[in-house]
């Protein structure tokens, strides 16, 4: 992740994408359009998702079988999927050079932290329902 993370850092600030430092007003401005961005990007991830359920219901409608029709669904998707996530991942890199941040750490933290948690686990909660 430290690898891709300066490779990002790198390509954005050769394209001058980087997020201005240059004041607090344009690193607001800039922290702000970055947010848009992200969200945006967030956004055609879930336009993928909707894609990927249409198209698996539209192929059950013409008769193929619920899981191949997900199968051939989630094909479809994957690329396009792929690179709204990449897309997502170089502005949370964008993010965490702004503040300096060590994102492998930060995710192994993280994963400690939830790790250590007492709260109800609510996708372990959902798969157990399932069966």
């Amino acid at each position: 992740m430290k690898k891709l993370h300066k490779e990002l850092e790198a390509f954005q600030l050769e394209k001058g994408w980087e997020i201005s430092q240059q004041n607090s007003e344009r690193s607001i401005e800039s922290l702000l359009l970055n947010h848009m961005l992200l969200t945006t990007e967030i956004a055609e991830i879930a336009e993928e998702l909707r894609k990927l359920m249409n198209l698996s219901f539209e192929m059950r409608e013409g008769g193929i079988d619920k899981e191949h029709a997900f199968l051939l669904a989630k094909r479809e998707v994957a690329e396009d999927i792929g690179k709204e996530i990449a897309d997502s991942i170089a502005y949370l890199c964008k993010f965490a050079t702004f503040f300096g941040r060590d994102i492998e750490e930060d995710v192994r933290n993280k994963l400690h932290e939830i790790n250590n948690r007492k709260k109800p686990n609510l996708q372990k909660r959902m798969k157990e329902e399932v069966k």
